[in-house]
């Protein structure tokens, strides 16, 4: 059993979730302009006794993946606020491909921090011997599809394998992400 370790950019905490982050976590995946990129992995939150349930399915879940897969909360370190939650899952079917991903509150957004996210989350999966992460992104998607082409994700085609709907895949390598580093990028710390 393990548990998502803490990572500390300058700006931002990627912690495992907790039940106390209930009503943070419904901002996010509970409103209309992040829910519409979530199906069909998972629907929109309705309200916060689902959301409650989702965390500790997710608390549960994160105890016994296998390392680096994880699930965190996302959250602002000066304000210890949670902004969104991130992800490093196998993708189905098969289990055989890492996902990368992230999802923000609106109010977070166009800040940097989904590049902050996927950046400390790939340093530290590389780290742990990861030779690739994969994002998937439906093509209408272009705001999240610009993020991961930021971060050095290249574009390897469309498929409908990973949840039977159409979805461009990102694929990043280690290489990949050395060179796409933003100069106020540091390896994480872990806590």
């Amino acid at each position: 059993m393990a548990i998502s370790p803490t990572l500390i950019t300058d700006r931002l905490t990627l912690r495992p979730w907790r039940l106390d982050d209930v009503s943070a976590a419904l901002e996010t995946y509970g409103h209309p302009d992040v829910a519409r990129w979530l199906s069909p992995a998972m629907n929109r939150v309705p309200d916060l006794g689902a959301m409650r349930l989702l965390l500790r399915q997710w608390i549960a879940e994160d105890l016994r993946l296998v390392r680096p897969a994880g699930r965190w909360a996302i959250e602002r370190t000066d304000e210890h606020r949670v902004i969104g939650g991130a992800v490093l899952l196998p993708l189905p079917p098969g289990d055989e491909d890492l996902e990368i991903g992230w999802q923000l509150t609106p109010e977070a957004w166009d800040n940097g921090y989904a590049s902050e996210t996927t950046f400390t989350l790939a340093s530290w999966a590389f780290e742990m011997g990861v030779d690739e992460l994969f994002a998937v992104v439906r093509p209408e998607n272009t705001h999240a599809a610009a993020t991961v082409r930021q971060n050095g994700m290249h574009w390897v085609g469309e498929t409908t394998k990973y949840f039977g709907v159409d979805l461009q895949v990102f694929r990043l390598r280690a290489a990949d992400l050395d060179r796409a580093a933003p100069s106020a990028h540091r390896p994480p710390n872990y806590a």
